[in-house]
């Protein structure tokens, strides 16, 4: 759909020099463009993917040959044996410290109403979002250092309710931001926990689950008449992962071309 150049914005220079950051769905679209900026940034990072492996690993080819430090695993987040195999291997590669987690894992699965949704498809949607996000939480804890940051991915759906047939979805995007808030209670000073809430963004979600005509007129009504980029998400997820962000915690921000203010 957007078919326009997407450039990294040099927001962090080399700020998160020395740090190791892990990415949850990092295979492809706005997980993959957060490895590539964390690791321009300076950070080492591990990839998780669940079946993006041509994607994940790319991204780890082009950060080794830019001098980086990064390594893929995959693993299904919805799984405790797969998320410890992950902390641990990071761990082991990386050093005994992680000080950013982007948490990017997540989808639709289906678009269903409430009077076609079972209840497995309803369990099932709130397991691969907002219970994914509390299993890798909770893994990576014991090795976060001070300072560190979780970013979580949410989205407009969690302020809206979502678009057709997404109530599943929007109600476990919610989970997250409501979670994001207590965490940044719970886990201050030591660690930040912010979410981003993406709008309507140029990735194969959309291509999935989004008609072609719909995202055009979204994007003619959104006041930067285009839809958003992996690249202007992950530059965003970047900020918050640095010290520059270091008095933004239990904040849900909005990246959505102005569509929807909150």
């Amino acid at each position: 759909m957007a078919n326009q150049e997407s450039n990294f914005v040099d927001i962090t220079a080399r700020k998160l020099e020395g740090k190791v950051a892990i990415i949850t769905g990092g295979g492809r679209d706005i997980g993959r463009a957060c490895a590539l900026r964390m690791a321009a940034a300076g950070a080492a990072v591990v990839i998780n993917y669940h079946s993006s492996t041509k994607g994940a690993e790319s991204a780890v080819t082009e950060i080794l040959a830019g001098g980086g430090r990064a390594l893929s695993r995959q693993g299904d987040m919805t799984s405790d044996e797969d998320v410890s195999a992950l902390i641990a291997e990071a761990v082991a590669s990386l050093g005994d410290r992680i000080d950013i987690l982007a948490h990017v894992t997540g989808g639709l699965l289906a678009r269903k109403t409430v009077a076609e949704m079972d209840i497995d498809h309803w369990n099932r949607v709130l397991d691969l979002n907002a219970t994914s996000f509390f299993r890798v939480v909770k893994a990576v804890l014991p090795y976060m250092t001070n300072g560190g940051s979780i970013i979580a991915l949410a989205s407009q759906a969690g302020r809206d309710g979502g678009g057709p047939g997404a109530v599943a979805y929007a109600a476990s995007k919610g989970a997250i931001m409501t979670a994001t808030r207590g965490l940044a209670k719970e886990l201050g000073p030591k660690v930040r926990v912010n979410a981003v809430c993406p709008g309507m963004i140029d990735t194969d979600f959309h291509n999935t689950f989004t008609k072609p005509e719909v995202r055009t007129h979204v994007a003619k009504n959104t006041p930067l008449k285009r839809e958003g980029t992996s690249e202007d998400v992950a530059n965003l997820v970047t900020y918050l992962a640095s010290d520059q962000a270091a008095f933004i915690t239990g904040a849900n921000i909005d990246i959505n071309g102005g569509l929807a203010f909150s």
